[in-house]
């Protein structure tokens, strides 16, 4: 209970000297973020002049630009989220979510793999789903082994034939 209490004041310290003490601006006062929208713009031009004249190299300037801007949005955007970190409550497990953000290793998607190469269009993912289906779903033309079959039977007949145990019954004072 006293760590709880520690964290939730330190948590609380922290979070009041952020407040205090970081500058109230306006983001589209940010000289980094006006320095992106002018990229942005700028991006915006080629790409309708690009879409008159369709020329390969415009078009590749616009590629180069775009790529320029989703980095530089990301920089901007962690930038951000690193200045005003979330509260760690411990009522509302906000210090487990971090840990468990930070620890957890995403489960990978394993590819589709056919007869040896891997399945990339999606008539080759719906034939290598159609063969694994019949493969697991084939009828069966004989019963597998007599022994186990007359085995299975057996204990069959024996659970079903055996007597179910009279209950234990008590006395109203023994209750």
């Amino acid at each position: 209970m006293a760590i709880d209490t520690c964290v939730k004041n330190f948590s609380g310290a922290v979070l009041k000297f952020l407040a205090e003490f970081t500058p109230k601006c306006c983001p589209r006062d940010d000289p980094i973020l006006a320095g992106i929208q002018n990229e942005i713009g700028l991006k915006n031009r080629l790409r309708r002049q690009w879409q008159v004249t369709r020329d390969p190299a415009l078009k590749a300037e616009v590629n180069c630009l775009q790529r320029s801007v989703n980095r530089l949005l990301n920089e901007w955007r962690n930038d951000q989220l690193s200045v005003t970190p979330e509260p760690l409550d411990p009522e509302d497990q906000s210090m487990g979510r971090v840990t468990k953000r930070v620890t957890k290793v995403p489960t990978p998607s394993l590819p589709l793999v056919t007869l040896g190469d891997i399945a990339l269009s999606d008539s080759e993912k719906a034939e290598a789903l159609a063969d694994n289906l019949e493969t697991q779903f084939q009828r069966v033309t004989h019963p597998s082994v007599p022994s186990v079959i007359e085995m299975v039977d057996v204990t069959l007949r024996s659970k079903f034939l055996t007597p179910a145990s009279d209950p234990n019954l008590t006395n109203p004072e023994g209750v």
